[in-house]
């Protein structure tokens, strides 16, 4: 089997996307208590490391093919402060140069935020690009939207994959984009009475304009900073973090029972997660947070096939 290392491995949806290809996670780590729980509960047979990247010795860990890591992406998204490696959680990329320069995987694979490329006027790539190149590795990149899998959800991620072997970055394409033929009504189902604590009612403030404007049981729609707005979605606005911190900022579709908030099962579902794949003993708004920390499966797994075809 082909072995993965995984960091940052938040609820493992880079994992799942890898082992859906063939590939075998031999150890992932993450420090947020609530997403180890999930991640256990979905991959039981994984050696899973708790606890701060900071004190992992490379040294300790098993030999693998590959590293992948989707490291933190708020110092460096358009919705944050863009602080970059100004901000200690931007600084972790350096982490995992640690273990690269100990296990020598014969491939990095990294996810992050489409801002990443124009951070700081391009520098902030510019640096990461650069340190993969001068530990040896040779680097492919591309921005992948999750409606080019299939995925009716507007989330746009920078894609990069260092080969430490020049024929098999010359062997690597990245997947080519497919047409959207699903739609939200494929994953949506509005016919569904789910449990009372997703509906709004008469006593939330936003009832009276919510009940306005969402007129029809098509489309979605989503609170944002300015209030309700007034766009109706025909696929998912990117699902986000803080939808677990601001409860009202998880999307809002009218069903056939009222208006809600798409449910934590819905949004892993928009994120290409099977059915199989469930959250226990978490509250509710760590279940949001960590449907939007995710990544988009498919593509994850898209990008994998083709890294696995290097081995055969």
């Amino acid at each position: 089997m082909i072995k993965v290392g995984s960091l940052f491995s938040g609820i493992g949806g880079i994992d799942l996307g890898f082992e859906q290809a063939g590939f075998e996670i031999a150890w992932a780590n993450d420090i947020d208590v609530s997403a180890c729980k999930t991640y256990r509960h979905n991959f039981p047979n994984t050696h899973l490391i708790e606890g701060d990247v900071r004190d992992i010795d490379p040294c300790s860990l098993l030999d693998i093919d590959v590293l992948v890591a989707g490291f933190p992406c708020q110092p460096f998204s358009i919705m944050g402060y863009q602080r970059g490696f100004n901000d200690p959680r931007g600084n972790l990329f350096f982490e995992i140069t640690r273990v690269i320069e100990i296990k020598r995987p014969r491939i990095v694979f990294l996810e992050n935020v489409k801002n990443l490329i124009n951070h700081n006027n391009g520098k902030t790539f510019f640096v990461i690009y650069n340190t993969l190149v001068r530990l040896g590795y040779i680097v492919k990149y591309k921005v992948i939207n999750a409606t080019d899998v299939n995925i009716p959800q507007n989330r746009a991620r920078i894609f990069i994959v260092a080969f430490l072997n020049i024929e098999d970055c010359e062997r690597f394409a990245f997947p080519t984009a497919m047409p959207l033929e699903t739609s939200i009504e494929d994953i949506i189902d509005r016919s569904i009475k789910y449990d009372d604590i997703y509906y709004y009612d008469s006593s939330c403030r936003y009832f009276k304009e919510l009940d306005a404007k969402i007129v029809n049981k098509t489309g979605i729609y989503r609170i944002d900073d300015s209030g309700i707005a007034m766009r109706k979605w025909e696929i998912c606005p990117t699902l986000k973090a803080n939808m677990g911190t601001y409860p009202d900022r998880v999307p809002i579709i009218r069903d056939n029972f009222g208006i809600r908030k798409l449910t934590p099962m819905e949004c892993l579902a928009l994120q290409g997660y099977p059915t199989i794949y469930t959250f226990k003993g978490i509250s509710l708004e760590n279940a949001y947070k960590q449907c939007g920390n995710t990544v988009c499966v498919p593509v994850i797994k898209s990008i994998a096939d083709n890294l696995f075809a290097i081995y055969n």
